[in-house]
């Protein structure tokens, strides 16, 4: 499957070097680029790009707001993996919040973005599950005293987000329950739409503030 991928920096030098590594393989193609977050709904509502890597510092509209408008604006949306100089940038947390798939530091090695993005667009596991943890950790107070008890997860669904938030994928977590495959992917999509979370990453932050899954 070929990925369609946007870049969004108000810096030409990162961009033009997102866009090689990109390109550079045979399944990822850049099909836009923009310079600001307020560039972003158009150009991928055009190219219908399945990933947008986002900056999420930039002068007119940040990354937070681009990437909240684009998850309201559009049905299906693209995954977004913010990009970020400083892994403890509060824009960071704030963008996963906003429903942001997983983060990247712009230091970050290019197979090391590469394996990001088909992660981010599979959708079958965190990424980077320790640096959110971390990230969490940094940003979430006292948790509720009720928990997740307001959502009813069934015993095993809670199961399902505590390993979802170890950063196991659907195989794995299957494996480690001795489930079916089919059988997880709908436990995975209960979660997800008791939450209220678009993805995973959001199930899992979710989980940090309540308290289900300690931090400590």
């Amino acid at each position: 499957m070929n990925l369609s991928v946007v870049v969004v920096d108000d810096e030409p030098l990162i961009r033009s070097g997102l866009r090689a590594i990109i390109n550079a393989e045979e399944d990822l193609t850049v099909v836009g680029e923009a310079g600001d977050g307020a560039e972003v709904l158009p150009l991928v509502r055009r190219t219908g790009a399945d990933v947008v890597l986002m900056d999420v510092r930039m002068p007119a509209v940040d990354g937070i707001q681009a990437t909240r408008l684009l998850l309201d604006s559009l049905d299906p949306a693209p995954r977004v993996l913010v990009v970020t100089t400083f892994e403890n940038d509060d824009y960071v947390y704030d963008a996963l919040r906003a429903g942001a798939s997983g983060f990247l530091l712009k230091r970050t090695p290019p197979d090391d973005i590469i394996a990001a993005i088909r992660t981010v667009a599979k959708s079958e596991s965190l990424l980077f599950p320790e640096a959110i943890r971390a990230l969490a950790l940094a940003h979430v107070g006292a948790p509720a005293a009720s928990g997740l008890d307001r959502y009813q997860l069934t015993e095993r669904e809670q199961e399902v987000l505590r390993l979802m938030a170890r950063g196991l994928s659907n195989a794995e977590i299957a494996a480690e329950l001795i489930l079916g495959l089919q059988t997880v992917k709908t436990h995975v999509a209960n979660v997800l739409a008791k939450l209220n979370a678009r993805d995973r990453t959001q199930a899992v932050i979710r989980a940090y503030e309540s308290g289900f899954v300690p931090l400590h």
